[in-house]
């Protein structure tokens, strides 16, 4: 006899999981104790930083700084490479993996949303939703405000211009910009 899948399970696997499932609900709120520690820190208090990135993220390179005010689900499904930077106000949900690559610059009140709900309106209302991992790539550099959505892989040095809302994958050494973002140039 098979035994059924936990909500969390189901979360890590990119199924449809509720959002309200106990176990699901006592990890985010481990992840905002840490943000609260994360955020209420002096963004110069390096040392105690890195600490709580340790704590926070699933894995963290060296060289890494995240300003505040910063914001994320889990914490623990945000992969970063080396020499990353996050500006202030960065919002990540992540529920699905997410994996910034080395040397990538990320601009202030950028969204990362490895999050999607279901269009049904019901199943909306039953707390459903799943994940679809996000990847960066290296040497990439996302403008203030732009938005990467659910499942989207940018590769090595893209640039995303301020206020892009990037709804599909987008290749190496490219610039993307606009509603949704398209490809405005090669690098």
């Amino acid at each position: 006899m098979s035994q059924q899948k936990t909500e969390r399970e189901k979360m890590l696997a990119g199924e449809l999981y509720l959002i309200d499932d106990p176990e699901l609900m006592a990890m985010r709120h481990g992840c905002y104790a840490l943000l609260d520690r994360l955020n209420a820190t002096s963004n110069g208090d390096k040392a105690e930083r890195r600490e709580i990135f340790r704590e926070l993220f699933g894995s963290c390179g060296s060289n890494v700084n995240v300003k505040s005010n910063f914001k994320c689900d889990y914490g623990s499904n945000i992969h970063l490479g080396n020499d990353v930077f996050i500006n202030v106000e960065c919002v990540i949900c992540d529920c699905a993996p997410v994996r910034i690559g080395d040397g990538t610059l990320i601009g202030p009140q950028v969204g990362i949303y490895a999050v999607t709900h279901p269009l049904d309106a019901e199943e909306r209302a039953q707390g459903r939703e799943w994940g679809e991992p996000v990847t960066i790539g290296r040497n990439c550099w996302i403008g203030g405000h732009a938005t990467i959505n659910p499942g989207v892989t940018l590769g090595d040095n893209v640039v995303v211009g301020s206020g892009a809302v990037v709804t599909h994958s987008v290749p190496d050494n490219v610039m993307v910009a606009g509603v949704p973002a398209r490809i405005i140039r090669e690098l």
